[in-house]
């Protein structure tokens, strides 16, 4: 049982890295306020793949930390 927990905290780790990396910056300060008129006015980045990672990654952070707490307690 612990080494099945093991394995599935291992995969909601990976993906949880691969869902925070794929997501896109914000950007600050003027350069990103520059860059991000001119992304807006060309076309610029879609915001429908960017909340689906951003829901993605919330879920699997929540499971990663029920997997944790769930190995605590498993022995």
């Amino acid at each position: 049982m612990k080494t099945f927990i093991l394995v599935l905290q291992v995969i909601s780790s990976i993906g949880l890295i691969a869902t925070v990396l794929l997501q896109s910056g914000k950007s600050a300060g003027l350069s990103g306020s520059i860059a991000g008129g001119a992304e807006t006015l060309f076309g610029g980045k879609k915001k429908g793949l960017d909340d689906f990672l951003a829901k993605l990654s919330t879920g699997i952070a929540v499971s990663f930390m029920i997997l944790t707490l769930l190995l605590s307690i498993v022995k």
